[in-house]
Protein backbone atom coordinates (compact mmCIF):
# COMPACT_ATOMS: atom_id res chain seq x y z
CA UNK A 1 0.00 0.00 0.00
CA UNK A 2 1.87 3.58 -0.88
CA UNK A 3 0.61 6.62 -0.92
CA UNK A 4 2.34 9.28 -3.57
CA UNK A 5 2.71 13.07 -3.40
CA UNK A 6 6.13 15.31 -4.58
CA UNK A 7 8.10 18.03 -2.97
CA UNK A 8 11.27 19.48 -4.47
CA UNK A 9 14.76 19.91 -2.62
CA UNK A 10 16.25 23.13 -4.09
CA UNK A 11 19.88 24.16 -3.54
CA UNK A 12 20.53 27.61 -4.82
CA UNK A 13 23.51 29.18 -6.28
CA UNK A 14 24.38 32.70 -6.64
CA UNK A 15 25.55 31.63 -10.35
CA UNK A 16 23.24 29.95 -12.97
CA UNK A 17 24.55 26.79 -12.00
CA UNK A 18 21.90 26.82 -9.75
CA UNK A 19 19.87 22.86 -9.90
CA UNK A 20 16.98 21.25 -8.60
CA UNK A 21 16.85 17.72 -6.89
CA UNK A 22 13.11 16.38 -7.24
CA UNK A 23 12.29 13.66 -5.00
CA UNK A 24 9.02 11.32 -4.21
CA UNK A 25 7.31 11.75 -1.28
CA UNK A 26 5.66 8.06 -0.45
CA UNK A 27 3.85 6.29 2.30
CA UNK A 28 4.21 2.88 2.59
CA UNK A 29 3.63 -0.22 5.03
CA UNK A 30 5.81 -3.32 6.08
CA UNK A 31 2.51 -4.90 7.31
CA UNK A 32 -0.43 -3.40 5.30
CA UNK A 33 -3.35 -6.45 6.14
CA UNK A 34 -3.03 -5.20 10.10
CA UNK A 35 -5.08 -2.14 8.79
CA UNK A 36 -7.98 -4.09 7.87
CA UNK A 37 -7.87 -4.04 12.03
CA UNK A 38 -9.76 -0.48 11.27
CA UNK A 39 -12.97 -1.98 10.35
CA UNK A 40 -14.04 -4.02 13.66
CA UNK A 41 -12.61 -0.64 15.31
CA UNK A 42 -14.66 1.48 13.60
CA UNK A 43 -18.07 -1.29 13.99
CA UNK A 44 -16.73 -1.17 17.70
CA UNK A 45 -16.67 2.70 17.54
CA UNK A 46 -20.47 3.07 16.17
CA UNK A 47 -21.52 0.65 18.27
CA UNK A 48 -20.48 2.47 21.27
CA UNK A 49 -21.40 5.74 19.99
CA UNK A 50 -25.62 4.79 19.25
CA UNK A 51 -25.64 2.69 22.94
CA UNK A 52 -24.26 6.13 24.75
CA UNK A 53 -27.03 8.18 23.22
CA UNK A 54 -30.01 5.19 24.26
CA UNK A 55 -28.53 4.04 27.94
CA UNK A 56 -28.17 6.00 30.31
CA UNK A 57 -26.51 5.18 33.63
CA UNK A 58 -28.52 3.18 36.17
CA UNK A 59 -31.50 3.22 34.10
CA UNK A 60 -33.78 1.76 36.47
CA UNK A 61 -32.96 3.61 39.57
CA UNK A 62 -35.09 6.33 41.27
CA UNK A 63 -33.81 9.69 39.46
CA UNK A 64 -33.15 11.46 43.01
CA UNK A 65 -31.19 8.15 44.25
CA UNK A 66 -29.44 8.11 40.74
CA UNK A 67 -28.38 11.49 41.24
CA UNK A 68 -27.30 11.02 45.22
CA UNK A 69 -24.86 7.63 43.81
CA UNK A 70 -23.32 9.59 40.62
CA UNK A 71 -22.68 12.99 42.35
CA UNK A 72 -19.06 12.73 42.50
CA UNK A 73 -19.18 10.90 38.84
CA UNK A 74 -18.55 12.70 35.89
CA UNK A 75 -19.94 11.51 32.52
CA UNK A 76 -18.73 13.90 30.66
CA UNK A 77 -14.86 12.77 31.70
CA UNK A 78 -15.86 8.87 31.55
CA UNK A 79 -16.85 9.58 27.74
CA UNK A 80 -13.57 11.29 27.07
CA UNK A 81 -11.76 8.49 29.02
CA UNK A 82 -13.31 5.76 26.36
CA UNK A 83 -12.31 7.75 23.28
CA UNK A 84 -8.59 8.68 24.46
CA UNK A 85 -8.74 4.52 24.77
CA UNK A 86 -10.10 4.15 21.34
CA UNK A 87 -7.30 6.55 19.36
CA UNK A 88 -4.76 4.85 21.68
CA UNK A 89 -5.83 1.63 19.74
CA UNK A 90 -5.76 3.40 16.36
CA UNK A 91 -2.66 4.95 16.77
CA UNK A 92 -1.35 1.34 18.13
CA UNK A 93 -2.94 -0.38 15.10
CA UNK A 94 -1.31 2.58 12.31
CA UNK A 95 1.93 1.63 14.44
CA UNK A 96 2.26 -2.24 14.50
CA UNK A 97 1.22 -1.88 10.20
CA UNK A 98 5.08 -0.44 10.21
CA UNK A 99 4.47 2.30 8.10
CA UNK A 100 7.36 4.18 6.33
CA UNK A 101 7.11 7.65 5.61
CA UNK A 102 9.73 10.29 3.86
CA UNK A 103 12.39 9.82 2.04
CA UNK A 104 15.93 9.56 2.80
CA UNK A 105 18.40 10.95 0.17
CA UNK A 106 21.63 9.17 -0.12
CA UNK A 107 24.33 9.37 -3.57
CA UNK A 108 25.18 6.07 -4.81
CA UNK A 109 27.59 4.70 -7.01
CA UNK A 110 25.93 2.45 -9.68
CA UNK A 111 28.22 0.08 -10.62
CA UNK A 112 28.27 -2.34 -13.81
CA UNK A 113 28.47 -2.81 -17.48
CA UNK A 114 26.33 -2.04 -20.83
CA UNK A 115 25.11 -5.53 -21.91
CA UNK A 116 23.42 -6.04 -25.40
CA UNK A 117 21.04 -9.00 -26.64
CA UNK A 118 21.48 -9.84 -30.10
CA UNK A 119 18.04 -12.02 -30.43
CA UNK A 120 17.84 -14.00 -34.10
CA UNK A 121 14.29 -13.58 -34.75
CA UNK A 122 14.12 -15.64 -38.40
CA UNK A 123 11.71 -18.42 -39.12
CA UNK A 124 14.41 -21.24 -38.03
CA UNK A 125 13.98 -19.93 -34.60
CA UNK A 126 10.52 -21.47 -34.53
CA UNK A 127 12.02 -24.60 -34.70
CA UNK A 128 10.86 -26.97 -31.57
CA UNK A 129 13.95 -29.20 -31.22
CA UNK A 130 13.99 -26.99 -28.39
CA UNK A 131 10.91 -26.89 -26.63
CA UNK A 132 8.66 -24.89 -26.52
CA UNK A 133 10.99 -23.44 -29.53
CA UNK A 134 14.19 -21.87 -30.14
CA UNK A 135 13.07 -18.41 -29.70
CA UNK A 136 11.00 -18.73 -26.76
CA UNK A 137 13.42 -20.78 -24.70
CA UNK A 138 15.89 -17.94 -26.04
CA UNK A 139 13.39 -15.83 -24.43
CA UNK A 140 12.98 -17.53 -21.24
CA UNK A 141 16.80 -17.91 -20.54
CA UNK A 142 17.71 -13.89 -21.15
CA UNK A 143 14.51 -12.73 -19.08
CA UNK A 144 16.37 -15.15 -16.04
CA UNK A 145 19.73 -13.13 -16.98
CA UNK A 146 17.85 -9.73 -16.98
CA UNK A 147 16.42 -11.07 -13.89
CA UNK A 148 19.99 -11.27 -12.07
CA UNK A 149 21.35 -8.22 -13.44
CA UNK A 150 22.14 -5.59 -10.33
CA UNK A 151 23.00 -2.19 -11.83
CA UNK A 152 23.96 -3.23 -15.57
CA UNK A 153 22.65 -1.03 -18.37
CA UNK A 154 20.77 -3.91 -21.03
CA UNK A 155 19.79 -3.22 -24.57
CA UNK A 156 18.32 -5.04 -27.05
CA UNK A 157 18.38 -5.99 -30.83
CA UNK A 158 16.58 -8.08 -33.07
CA UNK A 159 18.17 -9.63 -36.37
CA UNK A 160 16.89 -12.01 -39.30
CA UNK A 161 18.10 -10.32 -42.85
CA UNK A 162 18.50 -7.42 -41.38
CA UNK A 163 18.87 -5.93 -37.83
CA UNK A 164 17.35 -3.19 -35.62
CA UNK A 165 17.96 -1.80 -31.90
CA UNK A 166 15.02 -2.86 -30.60
CA UNK A 167 15.22 -1.63 -26.87
CA UNK A 168 18.01 1.13 -26.41
CA UNK A 169 20.36 0.58 -23.24
CA UNK A 170 18.17 1.28 -20.01
CA UNK A 171 18.04 -0.07 -16.77
CA UNK A 172 14.48 -0.37 -16.32
CA UNK A 173 14.95 -4.82 -15.86
CA UNK A 174 10.88 -4.50 -16.09
CA UNK A 175 10.77 -2.78 -18.90
CA UNK A 176 13.23 -4.73 -20.63
CA UNK A 177 11.47 -7.93 -19.66
CA UNK A 178 8.33 -6.64 -21.21
CA UNK A 179 9.46 -5.56 -24.56
CA UNK A 180 11.24 -9.01 -25.03
CA UNK A 181 8.02 -10.92 -23.80
CA UNK A 182 6.95 -9.21 -26.96
CA UNK A 183 9.86 -10.11 -29.48
CA UNK A 184 8.35 -13.19 -32.59
CA UNK A 185 9.77 -14.30 -35.99
CA UNK A 186 7.25 -11.56 -37.72
CA UNK A 187 9.39 -8.77 -36.47
CA UNK A 188 11.28 -8.42 -39.31
CA UNK A 189 10.22 -9.31 -43.37
CA UNK A 190 13.33 -9.52 -44.42
CA UNK A 191 14.33 -13.36 -43.75
CA UNK A 192 17.63 -14.30 -43.24
CA UNK A 193 20.44 -15.00 -40.43
CA UNK A 194 22.60 -11.55 -41.14
CA UNK A 195 25.08 -12.09 -37.89
CA UNK A 196 27.43 -9.51 -39.07
CA UNK A 197 24.42 -7.09 -39.23
CA UNK A 198 23.83 -7.80 -35.49
CA UNK A 199 26.95 -6.92 -34.91
CA UNK A 200 27.13 -3.72 -36.58
CA UNK A 201 24.31 -2.68 -35.08
CA UNK A 202 25.52 -4.25 -31.24
CA UNK A 203 28.53 -1.68 -31.54
CA UNK A 204 26.42 1.33 -32.38
CA UNK A 205 24.10 0.58 -29.79
CA UNK A 206 27.46 1.37 -27.06
CA UNK A 207 27.51 5.17 -26.46
CA UNK A 208 30.61 6.00 -25.03
CA UNK A 209 34.42 5.47 -26.38
CA UNK A 210 35.48 2.83 -23.39
CA UNK A 211 34.90 -0.39 -24.48
CA UNK A 212 36.10 -1.91 -21.56
CA UNK A 213 32.54 -2.73 -20.10
CA UNK A 214 30.46 -3.46 -22.65
CA UNK A 215 29.53 -7.55 -23.30
CA UNK A 216 27.89 -8.30 -26.53
CA UNK A 217 25.23 -11.62 -26.80
CA UNK A 218 24.69 -12.99 -29.42
CA UNK A 219 21.51 -15.57 -29.59
CA UNK A 220 20.82 -17.46 -32.81
CA UNK A 221 20.69 -20.71 -34.24
CA UNK A 222 24.03 -19.57 -36.17
CA UNK A 223 22.67 -19.98 -40.38
CA UNK A 224 24.74 -16.81 -41.11
CA UNK A 225 23.69 -15.77 -44.82
CA UNK A 226 26.58 -13.00 -44.96
CA UNK A 227 29.75 -14.55 -43.70
CA UNK A 228 31.37 -11.50 -41.81
CA UNK A 229 30.77 -12.22 -38.41
CA UNK A 230 34.27 -13.20 -37.91
CA UNK A 231 36.38 -10.00 -38.71
CA UNK A 232 33.70 -7.74 -36.99
CA UNK A 233 34.21 -9.74 -33.99
CA UNK A 234 38.05 -9.26 -33.75
CA UNK A 235 37.63 -5.63 -34.61
CA UNK A 236 35.30 -5.40 -31.03
CA UNK A 237 37.69 -7.67 -29.23
CA UNK A 238 40.34 -5.28 -30.11
CA UNK A 239 38.53 -1.94 -28.82
CA UNK A 240 38.48 -4.12 -25.43
CA UNK A 241 34.40 -5.70 -25.85
CA UNK A 242 33.00 -8.73 -25.08
CA UNK A 243 31.29 -11.02 -27.39
CA UNK A 244 29.43 -14.21 -25.95
CA UNK A 245 27.78 -16.34 -28.38
CA UNK A 246 24.40 -18.59 -27.33
CA UNK A 247 24.33 -21.38 -29.89
CA UNK A 248 19.81 -22.39 -29.91
CA UNK A 249 19.14 -25.96 -30.93
CA UNK A 250 20.33 -29.51 -31.26
CA UNK A 251 22.69 -30.64 -34.11
CA UNK A 252 20.30 -33.44 -35.09
CA UNK A 253 17.89 -30.30 -36.52
CA UNK A 254 13.48 -30.04 -36.58
CA UNK A 255 11.33 -28.63 -39.01
CA UNK A 256 10.22 -25.40 -39.11
CA UNK A 257 6.89 -25.12 -38.55
CA UNK A 258 4.36 -22.27 -39.97
CA UNK A 259 0.87 -21.49 -38.68
CA UNK A 260 -2.00 -20.58 -41.00
CA UNK A 261 -4.50 -18.03 -40.16
CA UNK A 262 -6.45 -20.38 -38.92
CA UNK A 263 -3.84 -21.87 -36.90
CA UNK A 264 -3.82 -24.46 -39.37
CA UNK A 265 0.08 -26.24 -38.78
CA UNK A 266 2.83 -27.00 -42.16
CA UNK A 267 6.53 -26.99 -42.49
CA UNK A 268 8.66 -24.65 -44.34
CA UNK A 269 9.80 -25.62 -47.82
CA UNK A 270 12.60 -25.03 -50.28
CA UNK A 271 12.02 -23.52 -54.11
CA UNK A 272 11.66 -27.10 -54.90
CA UNK A 273 8.78 -28.57 -52.37
CA UNK A 274 11.12 -30.60 -49.98
CA UNK A 275 11.04 -29.98 -46.12
CA UNK A 276 13.55 -27.84 -44.62
CA UNK A 277 15.62 -28.82 -41.63
CA UNK A 278 17.40 -26.28 -39.71
CA UNK A 279 20.26 -27.65 -38.14
CA UNK A 280 22.28 -25.44 -35.54
CA UNK A 281 25.87 -24.15 -36.67
CA UNK A 282 27.54 -24.18 -33.53
CA UNK A 283 30.81 -23.63 -35.22
CA UNK A 284 30.55 -20.27 -36.88
CA UNK A 285 29.32 -19.34 -32.99
CA UNK A 286 32.21 -20.59 -31.30
CA UNK A 287 34.30 -18.89 -33.91
CA UNK A 288 32.75 -15.36 -33.50
CA UNK A 289 33.19 -16.09 -29.54
CA UNK A 290 36.65 -16.83 -29.82
CA UNK A 291 37.24 -14.04 -31.96
CA UNK A 292 35.84 -11.68 -29.12
CA UNK A 293 37.22 -13.05 -26.32
CA UNK A 294 33.90 -14.35 -25.06
CA UNK A 295 32.61 -17.75 -24.31
CA UNK A 296 29.84 -19.91 -26.08
CA UNK A 297 27.01 -21.57 -24.81
CA UNK A 298 24.42 -24.04 -25.90
CA UNK A 299 20.53 -23.20 -24.89
CA UNK A 300 19.54 -26.36 -24.94
CA UNK A 301 16.09 -28.58 -23.08
CA UNK A 302 18.27 -28.52 -19.99
CA UNK A 303 17.59 -26.22 -17.63
CA UNK A 304 19.32 -22.35 -16.52
CA UNK A 305 21.59 -22.61 -19.41
CA UNK A 306 22.73 -18.91 -18.96
CA UNK A 307 24.90 -19.27 -15.65
CA UNK A 308 27.92 -19.94 -18.01
CA UNK A 309 27.68 -16.59 -18.98
CA UNK A 310 26.22 -14.90 -16.18
CA UNK A 311 29.41 -16.07 -14.35
CA UNK A 312 31.64 -14.72 -16.88
CA UNK A 313 29.30 -11.22 -16.55
CA UNK A 314 29.93 -10.90 -13.04
CA UNK A 315 33.20 -11.57 -13.01
CA UNK A 316 34.16 -8.85 -15.54
CA UNK A 317 35.64 -5.66 -13.67
CA UNK A 318 32.52 -2.81 -13.48
CA UNK A 319 32.91 0.76 -13.54
CA UNK A 320 30.77 3.76 -12.12
CA UNK A 321 28.18 4.11 -14.91
CA UNK A 322 26.86 6.78 -13.20
CA UNK A 323 26.65 8.94 -9.46
CA UNK A 324 22.84 9.43 -8.80
CA UNK A 325 20.15 10.14 -5.77
CA UNK A 326 19.00 7.18 -4.07
CA UNK A 327 15.70 7.51 -2.34
CA UNK A 328 14.57 4.88 0.60
CA UNK A 329 11.76 4.94 3.28
CA UNK A 330 12.40 5.28 6.92
CA UNK A 331 10.87 3.42 9.76
CA UNK A 332 8.44 6.27 11.17
CA UNK A 333 6.64 3.48 13.49
CA UNK A 334 8.03 4.83 17.00
CA UNK A 335 5.86 8.20 16.86
CA UNK A 336 2.95 6.29 16.47
CA UNK A 337 4.22 3.93 19.01
CA UNK A 338 4.49 6.40 21.54
CA UNK A 339 1.21 8.49 20.89
CA UNK A 340 -0.81 5.13 21.38
CA UNK A 341 1.37 4.63 24.91
CA UNK A 342 0.41 8.26 25.76
CA UNK A 343 -3.27 8.72 24.96
CA UNK A 344 -3.49 5.37 26.93
CA UNK A 345 -1.92 6.42 29.90
CA UNK A 346 -4.09 9.20 29.77
CA UNK A 347 -7.29 7.79 29.30
CA UNK A 348 -6.11 5.50 32.37
CA UNK A 349 -4.78 8.03 34.79
CA UNK A 350 -8.15 10.67 33.54
CA UNK A 351 -9.95 10.87 37.11
CA UNK A 352 -13.60 10.45 36.29
CA UNK A 353 -14.98 12.41 39.17
CA UNK A 354 -16.77 16.01 38.84
CA UNK A 355 -14.03 19.05 39.58
CA UNK A 356 -16.42 20.23 42.38
CA UNK A 357 -18.29 17.93 44.51
CA UNK A 358 -21.20 18.76 46.98
CA UNK A 359 -20.89 18.38 50.40
CA UNK A 360 -21.89 15.52 52.41
CA UNK A 361 -25.06 16.67 54.45
CA UNK A 362 -25.99 13.44 55.59
CA UNK A 363 -25.81 9.30 55.82
CA UNK A 364 -29.89 9.43 54.74
CA UNK A 365 -31.89 10.78 52.74
CA UNK A 366 -35.07 12.11 54.14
Amino acid sequence: MVFDSCFNIWYGRSNPGSYIISAAFMIEFRFPFILYFYIPLTLMWILWTVQSRKHTILPDTDNHLRARLLHKFDANRFNWKKRLMFLSLIALVFATSGPQIGVRLAPVDRKGVDLVFAIDVSTSMNAEDVKPSRLEKSKFEISQMIRQLKGDRVAIIVFAGSSHMYLPLTTDYEAARLFLDQIDTQMIPTQGTALSSALQTGLSAFTEDDSKYKVLVLVSDGEDHEGQAIDLAKQASGRGMIIHTVGVGTLSGSLIPIKGKKGIRSYKRDGSGKLITSIMNETILRDIANAGNGTYVRFDNKPANFRTIMAAIDSMEKRTLKSHIYSEYEDRYQSFAVLSIGLMLAGMLMPTRNKQEEEWRGRFVQ
